[in-house]
């Protein structure tokens, strides 16, 4: 319940404060949150007391007597924490739809962090025409160059939570390589190398990777450890997702380790799992050769999605040699009968020399088509790519390469790869954060043109109420930590977090007994529940359960920013 003069009446009341202040009396508070449950962050047991937030900081935590405030809420039964931190997240273009960031914001995410591989920049002109040439569902114009100017041109328009981004090892390569299948030049890789300075400069996160997609599949090592060396210079982070998460993830994390080993860089394993019946063993092997990087001194995390299922495209059924030069060269391929007939040989021949999710599934009748460009196909949303060719009277492989082809994209898809078994162990290890791997949208408008994954609706509601409440796989206050104050701290974000003086008030409230997800495979477009009260620097962007419509979101900058010094 919330005691408040008017939520209209608080811009009037800071106007004010000033003049208090001057006048020698005592500096008013703007939000108190009275008697809930305080989880500040950090991992440590909960508190109940309050909360105090003046302007876009918090100033007092524990004990709020003496403070009053315009905008009063009582948190009794409620848990308090930091907002949470989606270490994954593809809002880039949904924000622009729709800043209210709304499947997010109602599980309590105040910061969304980009850059899987590829970032909003840098881009050139010819970069710009191709992102304005494949949009979909989703329309909207290009006026940025930099990945620094593209987030503040989000934080000018106004989005609801606060927005980071890594730079896209991807998009600098396409930058100076194009879609080409080999390795840069010494000079194409120094370009390549200023552009992530220049990123960091802008306040980067750090360089992120997607290796099992073209034409990130065609750097090597050394090339990433080159961009990583120069992202090393500002403190960034390397976060991949990893050249293999199946029949070589052992490899593959090997990979991830000698990258950070060989930068001097922290490194993140992107959305952790073990894809394919035959490697969910392979956990094991997973965790003692993190544990024992860690335990060398380097600092290496993962993070993770709730769910037994991936989402991606069909291009991650199909061998990357088919791919270079970009869509239209893919599509030009596969338009040839020769090559197609190759191109299937390929998709159903086990091998380790690249990521087959159509295989790894194990089953098409275990692969879910989810997301079209084409109007003429949106008709099969949700079906399985089993059911789409034997309505067809074709092989699936033949029916995902008509897909692609008539589609103009490749085609959203959802492939169900893991154990259920193994994602409960990895909730638990130490050094996991989360992230949905999705878009942030509303169960409204152009959204319910194609179904995300329920993960853009659920995940982190998933977490607090069926792993922590229903099952009890780890403390309240340890998920809490992994959402909020861990994150915060591999990222290197200042003041960002923790609920402690002087720190953002980046802050949900919660009911702990019923925070929930209700988005399915078959129907995701619905809201969590349980999130009460989520507050972005200090301003409510939900309130009672319901979106203010507020924008308070700001951009948050890495640890090279030139704004630092």
């Amino acid at each position: 319940m919330i005691k408040t003069r008017g939520i209209r009446a608080l811009a009037s009341f800071l106007g004010m404060a000033a003049l208090l202040t001057v006048s020698g009396c005592a500096e008013p508070a703007t939000v108190i949150i009275r008697g809930g449950t305080i989880y500040d962050g950090s991992g440590a047991a909960p508190v109940a007391g309050d909360l105090v937030i003046q302007g876009d900081r918090v100033v007092a935590v524990g004990d709020a007597r003496g403070w009053r405030a315009p905008v009063e809420i009582d948190a009794t039964g409620m848990a308090v924490a930091p907002g949470f931190i989606n270490m994954l997240s593809w809002a880039t273009e949904t924000l622009l739809e729709d800043p209210r960031g709304l499947s997010d914001i109602k599980q309590g995410v105040t910061l969304e962090v980009f850059g899987e591989g590829w970032s909003m920049g840098p881009i050139t002109d010819a970069m710009r025409d191709e992102m304005i040439e494949q949009q979909g569902d989703i329309q909207f114009d290009v006026p940025w160059t930099t990945l620094g100017e593209y987030l503040e041109y989000l934080e000018a328009r106004g989005v609801s939570p606060n927005v980071a981004s890594f730079v896209g090892a991807t998009t600098v390569r396409i930058h100076e390589l194009g879609y080409e299948n080999r390795p840069p030049t010494d000079e194409e890789l120094e370009r390549m190398k200023d552009l992530v300075r220049q990123g960091m400069r802008e306040g980067a996160l750090g360089v992120g990777s997607s290796l099992i997609y073209a034409p990130a599949f065609y750097a090597d090592t050394p090339e990433l450890v080159g961009l990583m060396e120069a992202a090393a210079e500002y403190g960034g982070m390397y976060i991949s997702h990893m050249r293999s998460e199946g029949n070589q993830i052992i490899e593959s994390v090997d990979e991830l380790i000698h990258i950070a080993r060989a930068s001097g860089s922290p490194a993140e394993i992107y959305h952790l799992k073990q894809a394919g019946e035959a490697n969910w063993d392979k956990l094991d092997q997973v965790i003692e050769r993190v544990e024992t990087a860690r335990a060398e001194g380097l600092q290496i995390t993962a993070d993770m999605y709730t769910y037994t299922a991936g989402a991606t495209g069909l291009d991650a059924a199909m061998p990357p040699w088919v791919q270079e030069g970009g869509y239209d060269a893919w599509a030009n391929r596969l338009r040839d009968p020769a090559t197609r007939r190759r191109v299937i040989a390929e998709m159903r021949t086990p091998t380790d020399a690249w990521e087959n999710l159509m295989l790894l599934a194990g089953d098409p009748s275990r692969v879910l088509l989810v997301g079209f460009k084409a109007d003429s196909l949106k008709h099969l949303t949700g079906m399985s790519l089993a059911a789409v060719a034997e309505e067809r009277g074709m092989s699936p492989e033949d029916a995902a390469i008509d897909l692609v082809i008539k589609d103009g994209s490749r085609v959203g898809t959802v492939y169900f790869l893991m154990s259920e078994d193994n994602v409960r162990r990895q909730i638990q290890l130490p050094w996991m954060a989360f992230d949905s791997d999705a878009g942030a949208p509303a169960p409204e408008g152009v959204f319910l043109r194609s179904n995300p994954h329920p993960r853009a609706y659920g995940n982190f509601a998933r977490l607090l109420g069926r792993y922590v409440r229903d099952e009890g796989l780890i403390p309240m206050e340890e998920a809490i930590h992994k959402l909020t104050g861990f994150p915060a701290q591999n990222l290197k974000l200042r003041e960002r977090g923790l609920l402690r003086p002087g720190y953002f008030a980046d802050v949900v409230v919660f009911d702990p007994a019923a925070v929930r997800d209700l988005a399915t495979f078959e129907e995701p477009h619905q809201l969590a529940e349980g999130m009460r009260h989520v507050l972005v620097n200090g301003m409510h962007v939900l309130l009672d359960g319901e979106h203010t419509g507020a924008t308070p979101g700001r951009v948050v900058r890495g640890p090279g920013w030139v704004g630092w010094q």
